[in-house]
């Protein structure tokens, strides 16, 4: 019995490893299939690539017209600066700009220095010699320049003005929503103060406790529940 037992061990561990090398044969051979078909989607995938990339270059156009068509640009790419045919500039430095002028022209500095200049110009073309006199009279340089000045002053202080007149209009609207917060501040205010007077009227004070004490007082004397004589009379 012992010998049979001995013999029969060998022939199932023999079985045990033959199903193993099955099993582990059957799971190589999913992982290959697995691995053959995952190859397989994969190249067609490329295919599919690689027709719609020619399709779009059967598409696009040959020749200088190719060459000339520019990328489409992406919306996350700011776009070059073109060229102008006019100027371009800052308008808010040209705005402070102006507002400066506008304010030396408000002065009265700059109407001492014009009158000063104005009497200098007439005063040398008039008593310098010939030669060096560039404004004769009735001094048409002159009055050629101060109209120059005007016509230059004149959008400026404008241009000044209408500046002034943003900032006014955003500060008006800024006051206007402080003036609203705190109109709200207030009403808000006020509801807590009328809801605190409201509680306070149902609590008792000190004075009302004294009154209530007081008449309570007098009702005990009347009923005689406090012996009137003193404690020597009783004696």
């Amino acid at each position: 019995m012992a010998e049979r037992g001995r013999s029969s061990e060998p022939g199932r561990d023999q079985a045990r490893e033959r199903r193993r090398e099955q099993i582990r044969a059957r799971r190589e051979a999913a992982r290959a299939a697995r691995e053959q078909g995952l190859a397989e989607r994969e190249r067609e995938r490329l295919e599919e690539l690689s027709e719609r990339v020619r399709g779009k270059a059967a598409a696009m156009p040959s020749g200088s017209s190719a060459l000339t068509r520019s990328p489409r640009a992406r919306l996350d790419t700011p776009r070059a600066d073109r060229r102008r045919l006019l100027p371009v500039y800052d308008p808010e430095a040209f705005g402070r700009f102006s507002e400066k002028i506008a304010r030396f022209l408000g002065t009265g500095r700059f109407i001492v220095w014009m009158t000063l200049v104005i009497i200098v110009w007439v005063l040398w073309n008039i008593f310098a010699p010939a030669h060096l006199r560039f404004d004769e009279y009735p001094f048409i340089f002159l009055t050629l320049m101060l109209s120059l000045q005007a016509s230059y002053a004149a959008p400026l202080i404008l241009l000044a003005q209408n500046r002034q007149d943003d900032r006014d209009r955003v500060n008006l609207e800024q006051d206007r929503k402080q003036n609203e917060r705190s109109i709200a501040d207030t009403e808000y205010l006020t509801r807590e103060i009328a809801a605190l007077r409201m509680g306070l009227g149902e609590v008792a004070t000190r004075d009302w406790i004294r009154s209530e004490f007081q008449d309570l007082i007098k009702e005990m004397d009347e009923r005689r529940l406090f012996p009137v004589e003193s404690d020597e009379g009783d004696r």
